[in-house]
């Protein structure tokens, strides 16, 4: 929707059809807030405080996951050397990957018709029950272990993908809810900065535990940290069973017929641009994620398991201030143009990395000083923006989609950038990793610049009252929402809406 086609709140609030959840209809006189008689105000605040919350702690989970690689795959290189080849370690790094992208996509149609609370109760099981094989893993040989062992991570890889959608998108409408002018900064810090801390948690939590079991230890070290990461989920397990889905989302939702087709036809250049942007973003983060302790143990002479991480949690902690800045940025320059800020970053210090490796490598402090940055500038720019776009971008009734669909392309340009890292070093050398980085950063600005669009953080039922009159428009006249709110689509839209889809038909 262009700037002069913006509905003004004032408009889409202008009363219309007594139907509970529109726009401007106070079901409850005694109770104005209330989304409908079934549901009071004070219900629905307390659970959109908790659904923010439990989505910060639960992602804290889903970094954890995403980053137990790094140091786990130092730690197998010296336990298993024989068996632990740059195949297996490939094949049990994508593992998590490969679930991702199937969780994502699964989930995310989930949380569109079975409703946020299913998918995510769903995804917290998953994450469990596959973290507790994971740390069990074990065969009649090595090899056996780690076929283990990549079946668990792609279960866990399931529920981890599956809560992106899931718990972003109801973070997201809750946060619209309860606090509508700084939705997009406390989106990037109950998504993105837990997602982000979970890489120095990890590196924390592996410090802790090779320094009470020793380094004669290992095997009992990786399984204590793949254990924990099984009770991060637990902690917010019972208050997910008790949170409502959204006001937007029981007002809005699809759950028989789906317009696919007008949905492409409306969202096919949003869809391009988070698409395209994540997959370029995870491209360069997920591989650099890792590998990073074995990039860093590379440059480090004669460096043990535990300076290596020493080193790691430095490199995660210059990293994680890039999600704060990004927060505090995005109201005032504006998502896109942070987005596009971010990959500048990858495209300056890609190059000064890569052009400069022989160089920088030889002062070790600078080159973990560099590198963080260059990962900082992904978090503050499409690590911040590109979850917030995603939740923004579409309507409730096809929010997990697209956001399952844009993360699962993300999780794919991680897999072939996983798998295209160890050839790029060996082939190229270890330079163009960061040269890559680089190319990557600026593609992404073009992306960002011709496809994404430019959301300014207005209320999300702005774009689901625009979208359902669209839908209306084009001969569509299913049912939307659920329980309290279901209604006819064509029921309640404010007269503001459609005189500007008819203006645009």
């Amino acid at each position: 929707m262009s700037d002069s086609d913006r509905i003004s709140d004032e408009e889409l609030h202008t009363p219309t059809e007594k139907v509970a959840g529109a726009p401007g209809v106070v079901a409850v006189p005694e109770d104005p807030a209330a989304p409908s008689r079934q549901v009071s105000s004070r219900r629905q605040r307390l659970s959109d405080l908790f659904t923010i919350f439990c989505a910060g702690f639960a992602l804290i989970s889903d970094g954890y996951q995403n980053n137990l690689m790094t140091m786990t795959n130092v730690l197998f290189k010296k336990e298993y050397a024989a068996q632990y080849t740059s195949a297996v370690s490939t094949q049990v790094s994508n593992a998590l990957l490969v679930g991702e992208i199937l969780g994502q996509i699964t989930i995310g149609l989930t949380c569109d018709y079975l409703g946020r609370k299913v998918a995510i109760v769903t995804t917290t099981a998953l994450i469990v029950i596959g973290g507790i094989l994971a740390t069990a893993s074990n065969g009649p040989t090595i090899l056996g272990m780690f076929w283990m062992l990549t079946v668990c991570r792609g279960i866990v890889g399931f529920g981890t993908g599956g809560e992106y959608p899931a718990s972003s998108t109801s973070a997201s409408e809750a946060a619209n809810e309860y606090t509508l002018k700084q939705r997009g900064p406390v989106f990037i810090l109950v998504t993105n900065l837990p997602l982000s801390f979970g890489g120095p948690l990890a590196v924390i939590v592996f410090l802790i535990v090779i320094s009470a079991a020793g380094q004669d230890r290992l095997s009992t070290v990786w399984r204590v940290c793949f254990g924990i990461g099984c009770l991060l989920p637990l902690t917010v397990f019972y208050f997910r069973l008790k949170m409502l889905n959204s006001k937007l989302y029981r007002r809005g939702a699809i759950k028989r017929r789906v317009p696919y087709l007008l949905v492409f036809r409306y969202y096919w250049k949003s869809l391009i641009g988070t698409c395209g942007a994540w997959f370029l973003y995870d491209f360069v983060t997920f591989p650099n994620g890792v590998f990073s302790g074995v990039i860093i143990s590379s440059v480090v002479s004669n460096a043990d398991i535990i300076k290596t991480a020493e080193y790691q949690l430095l490199l995660g902690s210059i990293a994680l201030p890039g999600v704060l800045i990004g927060a505090w940025l995005c109201n005032r320059l504006g998502r896109k143009n942070v987005m596009m800020l971010g990959f500048s970053g990858y495209l300056v210090f890609g190059l000064i990395i890569g052009c400069a490796y022989d160089q920088i490598t030889k002062i070790i402090p600078l080159f973990i000083i560099f590198y963080g940055l260059m990962l900082s500038f992904g978090n503050l720019g499409p690590g911040d923006m590109l979850g917030l776009l995603s939740s923004e971008s579409y309507a409730t009734a096809v929010r997990g989609t697209c956001y399952g669909i844009s993360a699962a392309l993300g999780k794919t340009g991680a897999a072939v950038g996983t798998e295209a890292f160890t050839p790029i070093q060996n082939n190229l050398g270890k330079r163009w990793t960061f040269i890559v980085a680089a190319i990557c950063g600026v593609a992404g600005i073009l992306v960002t610049y011709f496809f994404v669009k430019d959301v300014k953080g207005d209320d999300l039922a702005n774009e689901d009252e625009a979208f359902r009159a669209y839908l209306v428009a084009h001969g569509w006249d299913g049912e939307m929402g659920e329980d309290d709110l279901r209604a006819l689509a064509d029921e309640g839209i404010p007269p503001a809406v459609v005189g500007a889809t008819e203006a645009k038909m």
